[in-house]
Protein backbone atom coordinates (compact mmCIF):
# COMPACT_ATOMS: atom_id res chain seq x y z
CA UNK A 1 0.00 0.00 0.00
CA UNK A 2 1.75 3.35 -1.09
CA UNK A 3 2.27 5.93 2.00
CA UNK A 4 0.54 9.58 0.55
CA UNK A 5 2.88 12.24 1.21
CA UNK A 6 1.08 14.31 3.95
CA UNK A 7 0.42 10.75 5.78
CA UNK A 8 4.48 10.57 6.12
CA UNK A 9 5.07 14.52 6.43
CA UNK A 10 2.81 13.50 9.79
CA UNK A 11 4.54 10.59 11.05
CA UNK A 12 6.90 11.19 13.70
CA UNK A 13 9.69 9.01 12.97
CA UNK A 14 10.17 10.47 9.28
CA UNK A 15 10.05 13.98 10.69
CA UNK A 16 12.48 12.96 13.58
CA UNK A 17 15.01 11.29 10.67
CA UNK A 18 14.29 14.44 8.98
CA UNK A 19 15.27 17.00 11.83
CA UNK A 20 18.03 14.86 12.87
CA UNK A 21 19.36 15.06 9.45
CA UNK A 22 19.02 18.42 8.56
CA UNK A 23 20.99 19.60 11.63
CA UNK A 24 23.52 17.41 11.10
CA UNK A 25 23.57 18.51 7.62
CA UNK A 26 24.25 22.12 8.97
CA UNK A 27 26.94 20.99 11.14
CA UNK A 28 28.96 18.94 8.54
CA UNK A 29 29.47 22.69 6.46
CA UNK A 30 31.94 23.36 9.71
CA UNK A 31 33.49 19.59 10.20
CA UNK A 32 32.86 18.43 6.45
CA UNK A 33 34.05 21.48 4.23
CA UNK A 34 36.54 22.80 6.37
CA UNK A 35 38.31 20.17 7.53
CA UNK A 36 37.63 17.06 5.05
CA UNK A 37 35.87 15.04 7.60
CA UNK A 38 32.78 12.71 7.08
CA UNK A 39 30.54 12.51 9.68
CA UNK A 40 31.66 9.03 11.26
CA UNK A 41 35.23 10.51 11.20
CA UNK A 42 33.98 13.07 13.28
CA UNK A 43 31.59 11.19 15.54
CA UNK A 44 34.96 9.09 16.18
CA UNK A 45 37.30 12.21 16.68
CA UNK A 46 34.52 13.41 19.15
CA UNK A 47 34.60 10.59 21.20
CA UNK A 48 38.68 9.51 20.97
CA UNK A 49 39.08 13.61 21.91
CA UNK A 50 36.95 13.27 25.50
CA UNK A 51 38.27 9.89 26.10
CA UNK A 52 42.00 9.23 24.90
CA UNK A 53 41.44 6.18 24.19
CA UNK A 54 38.68 3.37 23.39
CA UNK A 55 38.10 0.16 21.76
CA UNK A 56 36.30 -0.95 18.50
CA UNK A 57 33.49 -2.41 20.44
CA UNK A 58 33.39 0.64 22.67
CA UNK A 59 32.77 2.84 19.77
CA UNK A 60 30.24 1.15 18.03
CA UNK A 61 28.13 0.57 21.19
CA UNK A 62 28.53 4.57 21.42
CA UNK A 63 27.92 5.34 18.41
CA UNK A 64 25.18 4.31 15.53
CA UNK A 65 28.14 3.21 13.84
CA UNK A 66 28.37 -0.80 13.11
CA UNK A 67 31.71 -2.34 13.29
CA UNK A 68 32.60 -1.82 9.30
CA UNK A 69 31.78 1.83 9.42
CA UNK A 70 34.08 2.37 12.61
CA UNK A 71 36.53 0.52 10.76
CA UNK A 72 36.83 2.55 7.99
CA UNK A 73 35.86 5.79 9.60
CA UNK A 74 38.87 4.89 12.02
CA UNK A 75 41.31 4.05 9.10
CA UNK A 76 40.71 6.98 7.36
CA UNK A 77 41.55 9.61 10.54
CA UNK A 78 44.80 7.52 10.33
CA UNK A 79 45.68 8.08 7.18
CA UNK A 80 45.14 11.72 8.25
CA UNK A 81 47.37 11.57 11.03
CA UNK A 82 44.50 12.54 13.81
CA UNK A 83 44.71 8.73 15.36
CA UNK A 84 46.35 6.29 15.71
CA UNK A 85 45.05 2.15 16.19
CA UNK A 86 46.61 -0.85 17.76
CA UNK A 87 45.93 -4.06 18.84
CA UNK A 88 44.06 -4.12 22.06
CA UNK A 89 46.18 -6.28 24.68
CA UNK A 90 42.73 -7.52 26.26
CA UNK A 91 41.11 -9.02 23.08
CA UNK A 92 43.13 -9.33 19.86
CA UNK A 93 40.30 -9.55 17.82
CA UNK A 94 39.58 -5.73 18.97
CA UNK A 95 41.50 -2.42 18.04
CA UNK A 96 42.26 -0.22 20.28
CA UNK A 97 42.48 3.57 18.94
CA UNK A 98 43.96 6.65 20.50
CA UNK A 99 43.48 10.48 19.33
CA UNK A 100 46.79 11.80 19.28
CA UNK A 101 48.04 15.28 19.34
CA UNK A 102 47.10 16.43 15.91
CA UNK A 103 43.82 14.85 16.74
CA UNK A 104 43.65 16.71 19.99
CA UNK A 105 44.30 19.87 18.49
CA UNK A 106 42.31 19.70 15.35
CA UNK A 107 39.00 18.55 17.54
CA UNK A 108 40.08 21.40 19.68
CA UNK A 109 39.77 23.77 16.43
CA UNK A 110 36.52 22.55 15.06
CA UNK A 111 34.45 22.54 18.41
CA UNK A 112 34.23 25.90 19.47
CA UNK A 113 32.76 26.04 15.61
CA UNK A 114 30.65 23.63 15.61
CA UNK A 115 28.86 24.47 19.47
CA UNK A 116 28.64 27.71 17.29
CA UNK A 117 27.06 26.71 14.53
CA UNK A 118 24.67 24.49 16.28
CA UNK A 119 23.98 27.72 19.19
CA UNK A 120 22.74 29.64 16.34
CA UNK A 121 20.76 26.91 14.76
CA UNK A 122 19.09 26.40 18.18
CA UNK A 123 19.11 30.82 19.01
CA UNK A 124 16.79 30.89 15.25
CA UNK A 125 14.16 29.46 17.63
CA UNK A 126 11.61 30.34 19.99
CA UNK A 127 12.66 30.34 23.13
CA UNK A 128 9.51 28.38 24.59
CA UNK A 129 10.22 26.28 21.79
CA UNK A 130 13.91 25.18 22.35
CA UNK A 131 12.84 24.58 26.24
CA UNK A 132 10.32 22.19 24.50
CA UNK A 133 12.49 20.28 22.39
CA UNK A 134 15.07 20.26 25.42
CA UNK A 135 12.12 18.95 27.16
CA UNK A 136 11.26 16.68 24.37
CA UNK A 137 14.65 15.20 23.95
CA UNK A 138 15.12 14.53 27.29
CA UNK A 139 11.56 12.45 27.48
CA UNK A 140 12.30 10.42 24.48
CA UNK A 141 15.69 9.55 25.60
CA UNK A 142 14.25 7.60 29.18
CA UNK A 143 11.14 6.19 27.21
CA UNK A 144 13.86 4.72 24.64
CA UNK A 145 16.05 3.77 27.91
CA UNK A 146 12.91 2.28 29.69
CA UNK A 147 11.86 0.37 26.33
CA UNK A 148 15.30 -1.09 25.99
CA UNK A 149 15.40 -2.07 29.44
CA UNK A 150 11.49 -4.22 29.20
CA UNK A 151 13.30 -5.84 25.90
CA UNK A 152 16.53 -6.90 27.76
CA UNK A 153 14.14 -8.43 31.08
CA UNK A 154 10.53 -9.46 29.50
CA UNK A 155 9.06 -10.32 32.60
CA UNK A 156 6.01 -12.47 32.49
CA UNK A 157 2.36 -10.08 32.69
CA UNK A 158 0.13 -11.81 35.58
CA UNK A 159 -2.41 -12.93 33.58
CA UNK A 160 -0.52 -14.98 30.48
Amino acid sequence: MPVDSARLDGFFPYRLAVAAEGFSRALMAVYGRRYGLSREEWRLLFLLAGTGQMTSLELSQRTTLDKVQVSRAAQRLEEKGLITRAIAPSDRRLRLYTCNAAGRATFAEILPQLEARAEAILQAMEPEGRMALERGIAALATALRDEAARDRDPRPVAGN
